[in-house]
C-alpha cells in the first residue's frame, strides 16, 4: 500500500464521508449470525469519528439479489447489529441509496453519526459499474470524501469499487490497508519457510494460486475434496493428502491421520502459513477433525505468521475462536476471492481506483 493514499492522507474533519464497507454477512430470521465483517469495519468508522468527520455514510451489498429488491437481503439487521457494536453512537438506516429519503436521513443525522444505506445490489447500476448510479448516491449524501474499505469486493469492477473514482477521489480504509499490506509482505518478503495449505472443493479456483506459489513456497500441502479427487499435479514441493476418513458410502470426507500429521509437522517447521480451504466436510463435526487440528496448530503457535483466507475457512476459525479465545491468527482475511486474485498476481479494479501517492 506504499504507493496508494489511505484514510490517513486526507483531512476528514467536518467532512461528510462515504465509506464502502463489506457487510455481506450471514442472516437468519432477520438477525446477523456472524458479525466478523461488521467488527472488521469498526477501526475505520472509529478513526473517522475520532478525527472529526461530520457524517459517516456507509454503503454495502448483501447476497446476490441481482438488481431486485429482496426483503430477506435488506441491510436493516446489519444496522441494528452495528448499533450494538457502537454503543453511544447514533446509527441510523434508510431503505434506499439515493433520492429524497436519503437526503432527509443525511440532513437529520447528528454530527459524528453513522448512516447505513440499503443493499447496493438491489439496484442494477451497482454491478453494471454505472457512473450515474454512484453519482446519484454521492449527490444524495453530499459526500466529499470516499473511503474504500470493502476489501472483499475490490476484485469486482462495480460502481462502488471502480466507477466511483470518476466522481470522487478514493482513499483506502484501515481494513483494506491492513489486508493488502499483509498480503504484500507475503508476496515480497515472507518469513521462511513459507507453507501454502489448500483445501476446499474446486481445484480450478486453486490452480492459479498453486501456479503463483509453486516456485515461491517452500511447501504446498493439498487437502479437502481437491485432494480426495486427486486432481492436483504433484511436484517436488507439493504434498497431496494420502489417507482419508470416509462415510458409510465410501466418500472421502476428511483427511486422515497420516496426512493431518504431515500438515501439522510442515506447519510447525514453517514461519509463514497461508491457508485457504477446509480440509474436509467440516460442517459435519465427524469430518472436521483435520481442519480442527490444523487450525489449533496455527492458533496456538505464536511464532507462525498465519494468514487465513476464504469465507468458509475464516468462518471456521471465527467459530473456533469464540469457543477458545486463546487462539490467535495474524490475519483472518475478510475477502477470500479478492485475496486469491491478489496473491495470484491479478489486477484488482477496486485497488486500481484508489488514488496514487
Amino acid at each position: 500500500m506504499e504507493n496508494k493514499l489511505t484514510i490517513k492522507d486526507v483531512k476528514v474533519k467536518n467532512q461528510t464521508v462515504l465509506v464502502r464497507t463489506d457487510y455481506n454477512v450471514p442472516l437468519q430470521d432477520d438477525k446477523v449470525t456472524s458479525d466478523f465483517r461488521i467488527r472488521a469495519s469498526l477501526p475505520t468508522i472509529n478513526y473517522l469519528r475520532e478525527h472529526g468527520a461530520k457524517k459517516i455514510i456507509l454503503i454495502s451489498h448483501l447476497g446476490r439479489p441481482e438488481g431486485q429488491r429482496v426483503k430477506e437481503l435488506s441491510l436493516k439487521p446489519v444496522a441494528l447489529k452495528l448499533a450494538e457494536l457502537l454503543p453511544g453512537v447514533p446509527v441510523n438506516f434508510v431503505d434506499d441509496v439515493s433520492g429524497p429519503d436519503v437526503e432527509d436521513a443525511v440532513s437529520h443525522l447528528e454530527n459524528g453519526g453513522v448512516l447505513l444505506l440499503e443493499n447496493l445490489r438491489f439496484y442494477p447500476g451497482e454491478e453494471k459499474n454505472s457512473e450515474d448510479f454512484i453519482r446519484e448516491i454521492i449527490d444524495s449524501t453530499a459526500a466529499t470524501v470516499f473511503i474504500q474499505d470493502g476489501f472483499a469486493v475490490i476484485h469486482r469492477a462495480h460502481a462502488s469499487t471502480s466507477a466511483v473514482a470518476k466522481n470522487l477521489p478514493v482513499y483506502a480504509g484501515l481494513l483494506l490497508e491492513k489486508e493488502i499490506s499483509s498480503l504484500e509482505k507475503i508476496m515480497q518478503s515472507p518469513e521462511r519457510p513459507l507453507m501454502l495449505m489448500l483445501g476446499g472443493a474446486k481445484v480450478d479456483d486453486k490452480a492459479p494460486l498453486i501456479e503463483a506459489f509453486k516456485d515461491k513456497a517452500d511447501s504446498i500441502c493439498i487437502g479437502g475434496k481437491i485432494a480426495a479427487d486427486g486432481a492436483v499435479q504433484p511436484a517436488e514441493n507439493i504434498y497431496i493428502a494420502e489417507d482419508f476418513d470416509e462415510d458409510a458410502e465410501g466418500n472421502k470426507l476428511d483427511c486422515g491421520p497420516v496426512s493431518t500429521n504431515h500438515f501439522v509437522e510442515t506447519a510447525k517447521n514453517s514461519k509463514t502459513v497461508i491457508w485457504n480451504g477446509l480440509l474436509g466436510k467440516a460442517e459435519d463435526i465427524t469430518f472436521a477433525t483435520s481442519s480442527t487440528i490444523f487450525l489449533k496448530t496455527l492458533g496456538e503457535s505464536k511464532d507462525i505468521t498465519s494468514i487465513i483466507l476464504g469465507g468458509d475457512t475464516t468462518g471456521f476459525a471465527e467459530e473456533a475462536m469464540q469457543k477458545d479465545p486463546s487462539l490467535e491468527f495474524t490475519l483472518l482475511s475478510t475477502g477470500g476471492g479478492a485475496a486469491l486474485e491478489f496473491l495470484s498476481g491479478n489486477s484488482l479494479p477496486g485497488l486500481e481506483a484508489i488514488e496514487n501517492k
